[in-house]
């Protein structure tokens, strides 16, 4: 056979390896194939661009509300615990302003206890736990030790003798911690 016969149409190559030349019907689809598939392409990531810009967004959307939102309870929070604070705050500025040529040191002192009373109902319905440890073991955790003093035997040893200040403790955070006097049992 020679080369003519061998370089026909049926997909053979040339003998220099080039594939043979198709005719211009091929040429023209195969380039319209590859623009429609470029251009499907396109499209596919111009509509991916548009579903990640629209859920970041969404995203930057919901990140403010959920922000604003928490604003807002934390605000309905502090609000209420002022609304339980006012009733003792009124007994305390008609304790406060009482003629004190009109009355005598036990109205004083009753007037100041139940203004003190119910200013810890208020706050102990919010929440607040008192911390007075007086006998208990001292806790690191809740007391603040501010000294030491001997004690009488070893069950006493790490117990608090004396409460200087109460603690505060509002849910599961400590406030301030109780300051206290610990016995130490130096044997």
């Amino acid at each position: 056979m020679t080369e003519r016969q061998n370089s026909g149409t049926d997909g053979a190559t040339n003998l220099d390896g080039a594939e043979p030349q198709r005719d211009g019907d091929e040429q023209a689809d195969a380039a319209t194939n590859e623009s429609d598939s470029a251009a499907s392409a396109e499209r596919e990531l111009a509509e991916q661009r548009d579903k990640y810009l629209r859920l970041a967004a969404e995203y930057d959307n919901f990140r403010k509300r959920a922000m604003r939102e928490r604003q807002e309870a934390g605000q309905r929070g502090q609000a209420e615990l002022v609304k339980q604070l006012v009733d003792p705050l009124d007994d305390l500025a008609r304790f406060a302003h009482v003629d004190p040529s009109t009355v005598d040191t036990a109205t004083v002192v009753q007037g100041a206890d139940m203004v003190e009373k119910k200013l810890l109902k208020a706050l102990t319905a919010a929440g607040l736990t008192i911390i007075n440890p007086l006998d208990e073991p001292f806790d690191p955790a809740l007391h603040e030790a501010v000294a030491t003093e001997p004690a009488l035997s070893r069950e006493d040893d790490h117990m608090v003798s004396r409460v200087y200040q109460a603690g505060y403790q509002f849910g599961p955070q400590l406030i301030r911690p109780a300051r206290v006097v610990v016995k130490q049992w130096n044997g």
